[in-house]
């Protein structure tokens, strides 16, 4: 068996790595914004908008929304031009 030179194996390593940068990238582009919620406090029933959990003492109410504020998504109507 014929050894491989060494510039092959540093072509096959830069390819590799540019491989992994482009589907590490992809996955970036692809990513969304975390969803509100409404969450409710287990001690005395006060509520927050939050993306996360406030803490131990606070249990998921409603939700998901789309923005900040927990309000419902927008609707949007389109008229048709005759």
């Amino acid at each position: 068996m014929t050894p491989v030179p060494a510039s092959s194996r540093r072509c096959f390593a830069r390819a590799r790595a540019l491989a992994l940068l482009a589907l590490m990238a992809w996955g970036t582009a692809q990513a969304a914004p975390a969803p509100w919620y409404w969450w409710r406090s287990k001690i005395d029933g006060a509520r927050t908008c939050a993306q996360v959990s406030p803490g131990e003492g606070w249990e998921r109410d409603s939700g998901p929304f789309d923005g900040p504020g927990c309000q419902p998504r927008k609707r949007v109507y389109v008229i048709p031009m005759r």
